[in-house]
Parts: C-alpha cells; sequence; structure tokens
C-alpha cells in the first residue's frame, strides 16, 4: 500500500516491448494481478523500445477492449526514461541480456579477445569472455541506475534473461550452444562462397548470459534493489522449427545489418540452422536441462 499512497493510477511500463504479442499478454498477467490485490480505478501501461521498433504494429495489435491506457515510449532502456518516482512496476523479458555495444576488444586483430571464426564468446578465448563480462556489468549499472530513479518507494521491477548456473562454464548454456551452431551456419554459408570468412571473422552477437552471482552483484552494486526473488525457470522441449524460428526473430535485424542478407539467403540460412538443430535433438534439444531462464524480482527500497 505504500506504493500507492501517492496516486490512484498504477504506472507500468515493460522494457524492450519489440511488437509483441507476448508481451500484452504479460501486461494482462500483470493487471490482473493487481487487481486482484487492490482497488484501483485505472492503470497506465508504457511500452517501450529503440526508435527503430515497429510501435504501429504493436499499436494495431493492442486489444480493443483493454483496461488500460497505452502509450508509447522510444529510447534506450540505458537512459532514463521517465520521471523520477513515476512507475509502480517495470516489466523486461528477453531485453537485458542484449549488449548496447560489442566489446571493442572482440573485433581487434591485434588483442588477445579477438574472436575470429566465431559469432560469440561462448568457446572462444578467456579473453573474449571477460571482455564481454565487463561490458555486461557496465550495461547492468547503466540500466539499474535510471530504474532507481524511475521506480516509487517499494515499487517493483521483474525481468526475464537467459542465464547460465553459477560456475559453470558458458558453453554448457543451452541458449549458448544454439548460437554456437547459428555460427557454424555461418561458417558453412562462408565455406560456399555465399559471405566472407572476413564478414564472419568481424560479426559477433551482443548478448552475454549472466549467471544469479553476477546478477546479484549488480544490483548490490547498485545499492537502490532489494532481491525478493532469483531463481531459475527450467525451458521445455522446443522443436527444431520453433528454435529456429526464435532465432531468426530475434537475430535477423542484426543479420541483415551485418552481412547485407535478403529474403532469399536469410530464408537460406535459417533451412541449415534448423537441419542442424533437427540433426542435434538427440543430444541437447530433446532434454535441455541446462536450458534455463533467469528470473529476478527486486523492490525499490
Amino acid at each position: 500500500m505504500t506504493m500507492f499512497s501517492s496516486s490512484n493510477t498504477f504506472r507500468a511500463a515493460d522494457l524492450g516491448c519489440a511488437t509483441g504479442p507476448n508481451i500484452l499478454l504479460a501486461v494482462q498477467n500483470m493487471i490482473d494481478a493487481v487487481k486482484h490485490s487492490h482497488e484501483l480505478p485505472e492503470f497506465q501501461v508504457f511500452f517501450n523500445d529503440q526508435t527503430s521498433n515497429d510501435f504501429n504494429l504493436l499499436f494495431t495489435s493492442l486489444p480493443p477492449e483493454r483496461r488500460y491506457f497505452a502509450a508509447g515510449v522510444p529510447g534506450s532502456f540505458r537512459s532514463q526514461l521517465f520521471p523520477r518516482a513515476s512507475l509502480h512496476f517495470v516489466h523486461s523479458s528477453y531485453a537485458i541480456q542484449i549488449l548496447s555495444t560489442l566489446p571493442k576488444e572482440a573485433v581487434d586483430k591485434s588483442s588477445p579477445a579477438w574472436n575470429k571464426g566465431r559469432i560469440h564468446y561462448s568457446n572462444s578465448a578467456p579473453e573474449a569472455v571477460d571482455a564481454y563480462e565487463a561490458q555486461f556489468a557496465v550495461d547492468m549499472k547503466s540500466f539499474l541506475e535510471p530504474r532507481a530513479e524511475e521506480i516509487v518507494h517499494d515499487g517493483l521491477m521483474a525481468f526475464i534473461v537467459p542465464g547460465h548456473p553459477t560456475g559453470t562454464p558458458h558453453s554448457e548454456a543451452f541458449f549458448n550452444k544454439t548460437l554456437e551452431i547459428l555460427g557454424s551456419c555461418l561458417v558453412d554459408m562462408a565455406n560456399m562462397g555465399k559471405i566472407s570468412y572476413e564478414k564472419v571473422d568481424l560479426f559477433n552477437l551482443p548478448a552475454y548470459l549472466a549467471s544469479p552471482h553476477e546478477m546479484d552483484a549488480a544490483v548490490k552494486q547498485n545499492g537502490s534493489f532489494s532481491v525478493e526473488i532469483m531463481e531459475y525457470l527450467h525451458q521445455e522441449k522446443q522443436q527444431p522449427e520453433a528454435l529456429a524460428s526464435t532465432k531468426r526473430a530475434g537475430f535477423e535485424g542484426i543479420l541483415k545489418e551485418h552481412f547485407g542478407f535478403g529474403e532469399e539467403i536469410l530464408g537460406r540460412l535459417y533451412h541449415l540452422v534448423c537441419k542442424k538443430f533437427g540433426q542435434q535433438s538427440s543430444t541437447f534439444l530433446e532434454s535441455p536441462g541446462d536450458a534455463m531462464n533467469l528470473f529476478v524480482f527486486l523492490k525499490r527500497i
């Protein structure tokens, strides 16, 4: 009740909303949960993403009989987007693991972290892993500091990211294994002469899977939040086609920008990805025990 002492309107934000429709279900779940506990007359939901996001597509998919006022807020969530102490609840799903920028060492040919022939850090030299880890720490700092300004006292924040268990190699995380397969398919296309080896060498996905220890350290360093819940949610088995589609949805824009892919060659790439996922189904796709999402629930103190 402290959270609502100064307002009869519940204000929530989803950061990294993309175009839906999954986020619309998350918003409805949030509203149902709040209304179950408090009789609040009005809800306002802010949908945030980069300025390049197709907000028109998002808005046309909003339920016509929704029980909340909706608004779009363009801009990076690694800066302040809302007035001070204006939000009661912040949500984000599968967005915070995307880095604001690639570690410069990973694409520097003179650096020990030079990530030649790979598109990710998980099976790379320790220097590459360290570079990604350091960038993630910087990005978490720039994510939490604005939220500390925007969220009211006792306000809440919940987010889900792909993660890896503390103390285990990054290469054992299911999400990272799928990126290794995507990288091998890009090498295959270079072998076929469809893209250049140099383009593959210079391509690195800007994503980092944090452990609970790293998340906890970032929250403690910020000092404005208490950790209410931090736990793994095990991911259910996905069919190769669905898994390939997920990768395409998540990284299509980055691939197009770097390689200049048209729809035909992009389709060929994901045909290869789907085929390799199918070939691997008897190993890690059938029982993805290490396919874990990290759920973090924080309270503003």
